[in-house]
Order: structure tokens, then C-alpha cells, then sequence
């Protein structure tokens, strides 16, 4: 079996999805809040709005929210405080084009079916512009909170993904932890492309067979590009053991987009400060192993938000594939 499946191109699910990933190619999305906030936890969302206009007018590919249910102070950052799915109501009438991602809905946290009507209300207000990523959650603090417990958060994810994934059908029937779908009863609406894309964020608890098989696919961290290239490797390989068709790869980076365009990377969590040049380099290495959009995060740039995302359009996005 040839396990070489990267160029193979990704089955379509809804305008989002097949904008956003195409295989072989590279987009940019931004990650809210568009705010620069690296002395607080909290952002100052004053400008939210106008910024996510701004991000759709200059094309980036997709704004990703993040689902932060509670401010815990070990974790330093409250994302965008807003509920997400509430977010993406509001964000679906205020832009036209840019996907709508969220990265990642804590399943555990919430019912799968309030995420399955959340997400394909979403879905349809804004004409098939919701990605979905999901997660098992990674702050302890919140479950006793919501009376859940962290340790089967693995198992409860799983049943989550069966749950969302049965929903999205006519009369759905399924039996899962979370209750019983007995095909007497529907759930309106149904998701623009039949399904809601879902993007498997981290291992979220499960093998690594299992996710490659079951999400739509994969959000990770920023590696060295070794690093990285055998993990997108490994990840493809899996999906073509299993018999299944290519997936998309995205993954995030934190920028301070410096103003001499030359000026050398230094390291920042989860990414770095650098000149465009550097970045460019940088996005192009990461096209070639295989990733298919990165989502950029400006919580610690230095510049005025608006000033960099002009800076980013112009001097990147005609090189990739927004």
C-alpha cells in the first residue's frame, strides 16, 4: 500500500473546510482575540469587531476563537472571554468570507448536543463557514466546576464524536454516554455539508490510530521541522493504512512581526519574534512537510494589531494559498 497519500486532494465537507485546506498548499489564519495582551490574562476587546472585518476584508483564510469556560490563573490566558458559539453567531453576520473556526470545543465539558445545534446553527447563518476543532481539555481546574471528572475525559470525548457525527443525520439513531438517539426525533438544522468538519486538536486522549481515523483533521503545536515532518508523516501514513482518504494538517504559531523585515527569529512561547522575511521562510518550510494552514496568534506582538494584519496581507498572503 502506498502510505504517500499528501498529495491526494481532501474530500470536500463545506465551504470553510474546502477553502481553508487544499492539499499541497499553505493558508494563514489569525487566532482571536485580535489583541495584544502579554502583561494580562485578559484582552481588551474593545476593537474585537472591527478587526474581525478587517481580517476578513484582507483575506485571511480563517479567525479561530478558543472555548475557555473559566479564567484559570495557571493557564494565563482567558482567549477571547466570549462564549465561542455565541462568537460565532454574532461574527457570522458581521463578515462574509473568512472561516469561522473554533480551536478546540472542550468536549467533556459540554453535551454533544448542544455542540451538534450550536456549531450547525453557526454552520448555516453563515453559509458553511464553520471549522470545527475538538478537544479533551487541558485545565483540571474547570471539571470540578462543571462536576466532571478529568481522568475519563478520554472516554466521554470519543462518545462525543459518535454523538455529533450521528446528529448530523436524518432520524439519527446511536447509543452512546450521553444518551440515546432512538431515530424518533430530529435535530434541526443539519450542518451546510451534511457534517460538521472536526478537527482533532492534540492526541485528545486517544490513540493515535484512532484520531487519524475519525477526525477530519489534525491541529497541532509548532515543532522543529524534523520534528514536525515526522509527526505530519506519521499522521498521513496512519489515515492510509487504515484505507482512508487524505486529511488536512494545521497548526498554530505565536508572531512578533518586527519591523525591519530582515531581523533574525528569537524565540517567543510557541513560535517567535522575527522580520517578514524569516516568517516566509519559515511558512514555506512548514508547506513542505506537509502542513496545510497555520494559525497565527499576536498576543505578544509588539505593533499595533491593525498595522501588523496589513503588514501579514501584503507581505504573505499572496504566497500562500488564501
Amino acid at each position: 500500500m502506498d502510505l504517500d497519500i499528501s498529495g491526494q486532494e481532501f474530500a470536500p465537507i463545506n465551504r470553510a473546510y474546502n477553502s481553508t485546506f487544499r492539499a499541497g498548499r499553505l493558508s494563514l489564519g489569525l487566532v482571536a482575540p485580535l489583541a495584544v495582551y502579554s502583561d494580562s490574562a485578559v484582552p481588551d476587546m474593545a476593537r474585537h469587531m472591527e478587526r474581525a472585518r478587517l481580517a476578513d476584508d484582507l483575506g485571511f483564510a480563517a479567525l479561530w476563537l478558543r472555548d475557555v469556560p473559566f479564567n484559570v490563573p495557571s493557564f494565563g490566558d482567558a482567549g477571547q472571554i466570549f462564549d465561542p458559539f455565541v462568537y460565532l453567531g454574532a461574527l457570522a453576520g458581521a463578515t462574509r468570507d473568512i472561516a469561522l473556526g473554533v480551536a478546540s470545543v472542550v468536549l467533556p465539558l459540554r453535551h454533544p448536543a448542544h455542540v451538534a445545534k450550536a456549531a450547525a446553527s453557526a454552520d448555516v447563518l453563515s453559509g458553511g463557514r464553520v471549522l470545527l476543532g475538538v478537544a479533551s481539555g487541558d485545565r483540571p481546574e474547570e471539571y470540578p466546576a462543571m462536576d466532571m471528572d478529568f481522568a475519563s475525559r478520554g472516554a466521554r470525548f470519543r462518545e462525543s464524536i459518535a454523538y455529533i457525527r450521528a446528529a448530523a443525520q436524518d432520524y439519527p439513531r446511536a447509543e452512546t454516554g450521553h444518551g440515546t438517539l432512538s431515530g424518533n426525533i430530529d435535530m434541526l438544522p443539519k450542518p451546510v455539508g451534511g457534517r460538521l468538519p472536526l478537527l482533532i486538536t492534540g492526541g485528545a486522549q486517544q490513540s493515535p490510530d484512532w484520531a487519524a481515523q475519525n477526525g477530519d483533521g489534525w491541529m497541532t503545536y509548532p515543532r522543529c521541522a524534523a520534528a514536525q515532518g515526522r509527526v505530519v508523516s506519521d499522521y498521513r501514513a496512519r489515515i492510509a493504512q487504515a484505507g482512508g482518504q487524505n486529511k488536512p494538517v494545521m497548526q498554530s504559531l505565536y508572531i512578533d512581526l518586527l519591523a525591519d523585515a530582515g531581523a533574525a527569529p528569537r524565540p517567543i512561547h510557541l513560535g517567535f519574534a522575527s522580520g517578514v522575511d524569516y516568517l516566509r521562510r519559515y511558512l514555506r518550510e512548514v508547506q513542505s512537510l506537509g502542513v496545510n494552514h497555520v494559525a497565527l496568534n499576536l498576543r505578544f506582538n509588539g505593533a499595533e494589531i491593525e498595522d501588523t494584519m496589513k503588514r501579514l496581507a501584503d507581505d504573505l498572503l499572496p504566497g500562500f494559498g488564501n
